[in-house]
């Protein structure tokens, strides 16, 4: 995982991502592990780590240069949500908002992990209402907010959750002043590339997702550049059952030396250097 990291826009930047949204945490050792490895042990990340009330124990977390991202604030949002045939309420991951300077550049980010595509699409929206309210509450605080919601959102761009209830757009023309603009919406539909394999079909649940501030060209703040996803060869499973697929860490419980069953997105930010 940390060569992954490592290799992230590494080719353009000379120097691996400055922000990482992380979902299956289990706690935050795994993670000061994980940035204390030898290719990544001197970019100087900083962790942001809540321990949520997921029924299952994960967490989500962030990973950010310290030299580059400077974090203001931070906050933890359950998600509770109901079942069908019971009023008891069943915790799922929290979503966490951090809001911090990026080259001085004031940014808000939202890392999630929705419930799983197990769970029915109710409980997906449920999760995209608690990310609306958060959304509206930056922007009720902060003038023309620099908000990017991003993460495992457990549904295509397409889904319902993501389109209808965030509102995210896929054309840059028709985002609106309160709207978002989801790049990956593209990215899957004219281009068949995914983060995650399911029955010999690509989907693409990982997303970043940014608010139309982000999204001027002018380039004295930071706007968004370009969009992708990082599918390296040895990132691919060559073999078996799964062959195609990405190359998943653990399969029916046992390591299998991989390192995901997903994908990781990633998103370029650009502005002058005056």
């Amino acid at each position: 995982m940390a060569r992954v990291i490592s290799e992230i826009g590494y080719d353009v930047t000379n120097r691996p991502p400055t922000i990482i949204g992380i979902c299956e945490v289990e706690n935050r050792k795994v993670v000061e592990d994980l940035i204390s490895d030898e290719k990544l042990k001197n970019y100087n990340y900083g962790i942001v780590h809540y321990e949520s009330p997921d029924d299952r124990g994960i967490d989500v977390g962030l990973i950010f240069n310290k030299d580059i991202f400077k974090v203001k604030s931070s906050n933890s949002h359950d998600v509770f949500i109901t079942g069908n045939n019971s009023s008891k309420r069943r915790n799922t991951r929290d979503q966490l908002v951090v809001s911090g300077l990026l080259d001085g550049d004031l940014i808000h980010i939202i890392v999630n992990h929705w419930p799983s595509r197990g769970a029915d699409e109710t409980k997906r929206i449920a999760a995209a209402e608690v990310n609306n309210s958060i959304i509206d509450s930056l922007r009720n605080i902060h003038n023309n907010a620099k908000i990017i919601t991003m993460g495992d959102f457990n549904d295509d761009p397409f889904d319902k959750s993501i389109k209808k209830v965030l509102g995210a757009k896929k054309e840059i023309k028709n985002v609106g002043k309160n709207d978002l603009y989801n790049p990956f919406e593209k990215i899957l539909v004219e281009q068949g590339i995914g983060t995650n394999a399911y029955r010999d079909k690509w989907q693409l649940f990982d997303q970043i997702i940014l608010s139309r501030e982000l999204l001027k060209k002018d380039y004295q703040d930071y706007q968004l550049y370009k969009a992708g996803v990082f599918n390296k060869s040895f990132l691919i499973n060559k073999k078996g059952k799964f062959k195609g697929y990405p190359y998943r860490s653990f399969s029916y419980g046992t390591f299998t030396e991989g390192y995901s069953d997903h994908l990781p997105p990633y998103i370029y930010l650009l502005k002058e250097i005056k």
